[in-house]
């Protein structure tokens, strides 16, 4: 079980950890369903039970598409759950149970019925070492679906888009890159913010060329582009919500360097970084091709550590991905 000293500390674990608490006091509806929650097996859910009780924190059998589908009901009867799922390649076993049913019940009732169920994924992405089955970056499949998807790359992030994605009245994910969770980051323990859903950040501002990153990329394009900062002045772009994305935000950006890369953890067939891509194209004049810098397609994660590094967007990637467009 991982230590967490306190819901106030202001690393990632901890932000989402405190974004339960701030809720789960604020809204008696709030409920916590997953595997080993009680015993806060992941950190996150650390110190819920003893606060709120078996009513409201709720262990649950190895059954994810059992426990997804109680989630709907409750969710349809006034409760707001949030779902905890240790690894992401679980989503893959409960799609059916978000995109078909979660999701479709308000849009197929003309929003008579709501179902605000957020679904937490606590360790998204490369572990490094825990090879394919628990590896996976699948936030691009619910986006394509239309489930509202978040990618929080900071603890400010983590706090304030955890807690606007429980009190949205549809269905939400939100992916906590795996590699960010030990993360520390300016949060300030007595004063933090919701984050709307569907609000970009720009990062850095810049004039030559525009780098959307997503996740634990973010940090990675911040240093590239400070390392790079005597060649080029990029602009760094964190879209935090992936569906619906900041268009404005992205294309305005766009517009002004006329040059465009997008580093994320999705496959590049069908990702992240293909649709981005393919929108601003459709919308921008563009002075150079844009890249992707992005896992490759089919990308199933080997067990050895070095092989799993191989295949992960770096800065190396993003760098030559940088200087390859400049060159155009």
């Amino acid at each position: 079980m991982t230590d967490v000293q306190s819901p106030s500390i202001p690393g990632y674990l901890q932000a989402l950890n405190r974004a339960l608490h701030d809720e789960m006091a604020a809204d008696d509806a709030v409920l916590v369903i997953g595997e080993d929650v009680g015993v806060g097996a992941s950190g996150v859910t650390a110190g819920l039970l003893p606060q709120f009780g078996t009513e409201r924190v709720l262990d649950m059998p190895l059954s994810e598409q059992a426990f997804t589908s109680f989630a709907t009901g409750a969710a349809m009867l006034g409760k707001r759950p949030v779902i905890e799922y240790a690894i992401s390649s679980l989503i893959y076993l409960v799609f059916e149970q978000i995109v078909n049913q979660a999701h479709k019940f308000s849009l197929m009732t003309g929003g008579q019925v709501q179902v605000p169920v957020t679904y937490m994924v606590s360790g998204s992405g490369s572990r490094y070492g825990w090879a394919g089955q628990h590896s996976d970056s699948p936030y691009s499949l619910l986006a394509h679906a239309g489930i509202k998807t978040v990618i929080p790359s900071t603890p400010a992030d983590a706090y304030g888009l955890l807690r606007s994605a429980i009190q949205d009245p549809d269905p939400v994910a939100i992916f906590a890159p795996s590699s960010l969770l030990e993360t520390f980051g300016a949060m300030d323990s007595g004063s933090v913010e919701l984050i709307p859903l569907g609000q970009g950040n720009v990062l850095r501002e810049g004039r030559d060329l525009t780098v959307v990153a997503v996740g634990q990329h973010v940090d990675t394009a911040l240093h590239v582009a400070e390392s790079m900062s005597g060649l080029v002045d990029l602009e760094v772009i964190d879209p935090r919500t992936i569906y619906p994305l900041d268009w404005d935000c992205l294309l305005n950006s766009v517009q002004k360097t006329g040059r465009l890369v997008v580093i994320d953890d999705s496959n590049r067939m069908c990702g992240l970084g293909a649709e981005i891509i393919a929108t601003v194209a459709e919308h921008c004049e563009l002075l150079a091709p844009p890249k992707r810098v992005c896992r490759p397609s089919g990308t199933v994660i080997p067990y050895s550590l070095a092989l799993d590094k191989e295949l992960i967007p770096g800065p190396e990637q993003l760098t030559q991905a940088i200087t390859e467009v400049l060159a155009r």
